[in-house]
């Protein structure tokens, strides 16, 4: 089914992909946040209003998610390490172009370069990687390639807000141009080149899947403002009739791009479902405490990046746990309490007011990053547990695919429940403090009630993963 074209050293390999994977990761999930603290610096340069500055941010998400799913094919049909090279080429070019940008149109179509390269990045050197290391030995590497993904979203605003005030907003993209060509010289000796006799591809069920994604995307966003209720209600049923007109074919296609038996294999079905709920409630506090620091407290960008900081350092500690923990208690018990503790901690970010000191919320972000870390590491981990080999190009690209539109329902998800507690009300700080309070108790709660989605993985599920 499938075979190595190239075979580097493999001892080398083994140490160096989960490194270059890493890298891949960093720069995506640093891309993805980075911007969110420079849009008025842009805007002003750009002479935009920050608002409109949006488009930036949602192209380069929503690019993402649509070209991820071919990047299995992609990587079986030319091999992984000629792919994984081109995806480096691509986000490296994207990004040079963003900061050469002078208009928000050349800079939403620079971003959609990157997303382009981004959605390549990512999958296909997950792919390398579960290819190379036996079952076994997957966990320890998947534990420390994915560290990127929990410190990106920290550092992104914190470095965007340095990098604005004391250098300009180009270099918010520049950096992104050495850490490509650093990756394409590791890739060019220690990358592997897999790929599958399996040429077939779907583009009829791609174009399908792919438009649904789109339009959920789109339809999310468009719920976030009154004035859009209406287009949005018709882009999201547009989105859930392409998905079942994606079911049709599946089921009559010989070659789906993403096979419905997948969904067969109960530890990948358990986590698609609980990656996506579970995201809901996480990924958007990333977004709403440095905009609550910002707008309730009248504290700085900076500022309000250094609050989401001790993330970073306590999921780097999550990160060294983990193992030892889902080998203690399994993946069952482990996803079900950790999910509950993470609600639990996103309720308490809704208990202070507004007369009380911003420090408060730091020992509980330190203690949410160390939980987030077991979270998203056995996520991932139990979705792939249990594939067969021919299924792993299918399976890693949808939860991939999965994970990134997780990620961008969960911030429209936030914003959406921060709008209607808002109300009419935007001038009282007190009020508008009061409307986050309600917004984290109620993505703290539908975190809690998302731990019950893994009432249905075995006790012991997994285990392979961890022997």
């Amino acid at each position: 089914m499938k075979k190595t074209i190239t075979v580097p050293n493999q001892e080398a390999t083994k140490k160096m992909l989960p490194v270059i994977l890493a890298t891949a990761i960093f720069m995506q999930m640093l891309d993805s946040t980075i911007l969110n603290t420079s849009l008025s610096a842009v805007a002003a340069d750009l002479n935009e209003s920050p608002l409109n500055m949006q488009n930036a941010i949602i192209g380069y998400v929503l690019t993402l998610a649509v070209f991820m799913p071919i990047s299995g094919f992609l990587a079986d049909k030319f091999g992984t390490k000629k792919i994984f090279i081109f995806s480096l080429i691509i986000f490296g070019l994207g990004s040079l172009c963003c900061s050469l940008s002078t208009n928000l149109t050349q800079l939403v179509l620079s971003r959609m370069i990157q997303g382009v390269g981004g959605s390549l990045m990512t999958p296909v050197g997950k792919l390398a990687l579960i290819r190379t290391f036996a079952k076994k030995d997957l966990l320890n590497a998947m534990n420390f390639a994915i560290i990127p993904a929990l410190i990106g979203p920290v550092l992104g605003p914190l470095v965007g807000g340095y990098m604005v005030d004391y250098l300009s907003w180009h270099w918010i993209f520049l950096i992104n141009v050495p850490m490509s060509i650093l990756g394409i010289a590791l890739s060019l000796k220690y990358m592997p080149d897999y790929r599958s006799t399996v040429i077939d591809f779907d583009l009829r069920g791609f174009l399908i899947f792919a438009a649904a994604s789109l339009a959920l995307s789109i339809g999310l966003e468009l719920f976030g403002s009154e004035v859009y209720v209406t287009p949005a209600l018709f882009v999201l049923l547009l989105g859930f009739m392409l998905m079942y007109f994606y079911y049709r074919h599946a089921r009559s296609d010989d070659n789906p791009i993403f096979p419905l038996n997948l969904f067969k294999v109960r530890t990948f079905r358990v986590g698609i479902l609980g990656n996506l709920v579970t995201r809901l409630g996480i990924s958007s506090v990333p977004l709403l405490l440095p905009m609550m620091v910002q707008i309730a407290y009248n504290e700085s960008a900076v500022v309000s990046g250094w609050m989401v900081a001790p993330m970073a350092l306590t999921a780097m500690l999550g990160k060294s746990r983990v193992i030892k923990i889902l080998r203690r208690f399994g993946y069952r018990s482990t996803l079900m309490i950790n999910t509950f503790i993470i609600g639990v901690l996103i309720c308490c970010m809704g208990l202070p007011l507004v007369s009380q000191s911003i420090y408060y919320y730091i020992p509980i972000i330190a203690i949410l990053g160390f939980f987030n870390s077991i979270q998203f590491t056995a996520m991932n981990t139990i979705s792939i547990a249990d594939l067969r080999l021919y299924h792993t190009s299918s399976g890693n690209s949808l939860v991939s695919v999965n994970q990134q539109l997780a990620i961008g329902f969960g911030v429209a998800f936030g914003l959406i429940v921060l709008k209607i507690f808002q109300g009419d009300v935007k001038v009282m700080t007190e009020d508008i403090h009061d409307a986050f309070r309600k917004t984290f108790w109620v993505i703290g709660i539908l975190t809690i009630c998302s731990s019950f989605i893994f009432r249905r993985l075995h006790e012991k599920d997994g285990l392979n993963m961890n022997t």
